[in-house]
């Protein structure tokens, strides 16, 4: 009798932990499903080339998959801020302009065109 049994025991707890290894190498996937993840077929198909690498690229997948949330994008932005949303940086970038301008014309910067005969002249020296 145990001649049948141990060898269905050993059946069924090979299936149970190979199983169990597939599914422990989908939670990645199911994250970046759960949360919308941009790039959710690429976590999956690296979860399965993670089995390849017995589960060595797998806490990265982890990472990858947890780092996307739909309402905060990559999380890596301040305040109410959305990936689209550059206003604050054009209004910088203007500012530093306008501050640019007001110095030239405070010092009364000649051209680049008019410098460029007395840098000829210095190098001929």
């Amino acid at each position: 009798m145990l001649e049948y049994v141990i060898p269905v025991g050993m059946i069924i707890v090979f299936v149970i932990v190979f199983y169990g290894i597939i599914i422990v190498h989908d939670i990645p996937y199911e994250i970046a499903v759960h949360r919308n993840h941009p790039h959710q077929d690429a976590i999956q198909v690296a979860g399965w080339i993670s089995l390849l690498f017995m589960g060595a690229i797998w806490p990265f997948l982890w990472i990858w998959a947890t780092l996307y949330r739909e309402d905060q994008g990559w999380g890596m932005i301040g305040g109410d801020a959305r990936p689209g949303d550059d206003t604050s940086l054009q209004d910088r970038f203007s500012i530093l302009e306008e501050r640019l301008e007001r110095l030239e014309r405070a010092a009364d910067l000649p051209d680049a065109a008019s410098d460029a005969p007395e840098a000829a002249d210095r190098e001929a020296m």
